[in-house]
């Protein structure tokens, strides 16, 4: 799904019976002369509220503006530390047997930690679903947002939908915010605060409008600045997250290196330990071979100093009888 930019068809505009006024989509129309041949298909309003990958839904400056902004402050303050993952203008297919995919402006789906480059979330596949919906209504189609979406996001249990609403009255654009919070299955809608703003539960930012456009403030009531300077501080923020990560992985290497080295020093401490123990024991047996051995020559030589003398008693016999004789 695409969107491209034009201004704001409004009642009396020359573009009123414009065909093309919702959008595209490119369809397969062989002719006998092209047999690849696409023609361009006006949307219808379902078109819109179910759109396919590859459709061309026309949208505003200020609403493409606006989606941008929403898109990078929500980014900014749910990716880095890996609370949800921020889809804009991507299709999303519900695990709802007969509700069909929608494309919502800006969805926020906790659960994912990393983004993938999805054409359609597929909330079955993924095991996920958003949190939060936020849709910038266009005069031409704002019914879609403001009646079936309502019905449809909450059969498929967002649990908060925020409109950021245009009615599209003369070209100058006046937003007021509707906030639905899902409670026992139905949304209920829920009034701005004194100053108009509504709360971003899952992020925790209060979302105002100023003059034309949409404005995000933190909890302490800082407003996000506009939308280079909000992608500016996200990449200034990413890349802060890059360098703890780099730093992080470095202390965890040299820690995994340290610990290596000290396993490998405890192997040869207990290889020595091993060593000098088997010498330990081979001098332990060597001992005991050797004292064998001593008391072995020393019973040979009692042995042989016994029969030494038996054998002069013999002889000293023999003498003494050969004289007696």
């Amino acid at each position: 799904m695409t969107t491209a930019s034009t201004k704001p068809v409004v009642a009396g505009d020359d573009l009123i019976g414009d065909p093309f006024r919702y959008g595209w989509r490119f369809v397969p129309r062989p002719t006998p002369d092209d047999p690849h041949h696409m023609e361009q298909v006006p949307l219808t309003l379902e078109d819109v509220l179910h759109p396919e990958v590859g459709d061309f839904i026309v949208h505003s400056d200020r609403h493409e503006t606006d989606r941008m902004y929403l898109t990078a402050v929500l980014r900014a303050r749910l990716e880095p530390s890996g609370v949800a993952i921020v889809l804009s203008d991507v299709r999303i297919a519900w695990d709802i047997p007969d509700l069909r995919p929608h494309g919502p402006d800006v969805m926020v789906i906790p659960g994912i930690c990393e983004r993938q480059n999805w054409s359609t979330f597929d909330v079955a596949v993924e095991g996920a679903r958003p949190a939060l919906i936020i849709e910038i209504t266009s005069p031409e189609t704002r019914e879609n947002d403001l009646e079936r979406k309502v019905e449809h996001y909450a059969r498929a249990g967002v649990a908060q939908y925020v409109i950021v609403d245009d009615p599209g009255r003369g070209r100058e654009r006046r937003l007021h915010l509707l906030d639905y919070r899902l409670e026992e299955g139905r949304y209920r809608l829920h009034s701005p605060d004194a100053m108009g703003r509504v709360h971003l539960v899952i992020a925790n930012l209060w979302l105002g409008t100023e003059g034309d456009h949409v404005v995000c403030y933190d909890e302490r009531g800082v407003a996000f600045g506009d939308y280079t300077t909000v992608v500016r501080q996200a990449a200034e923020a990413a890349a802060q997250a890059q360098r703890e990560a780099q730093m992080r992985q470095a202390a965890e290497e040299q820690a995994r290196r340290a610990a290596e080295q000290a396993q490998r020093e405890a192997q040869m401490r207990q290889a020595a330990e091993e060593q000098a123990q088997r010498a330990a024991e081979q001098a332990q047996r060597e001992a005991l071979m050797r004292r064998a051995a001593e008391e072995q020559a020393q019973r040979e030589a009692q042995a042989r100093a016994e029969a030494e003398a038996r054998l002069r008693a013999l002889e000293e016999e023999l003498r003494r009888l050969r004289n007696g004789a």
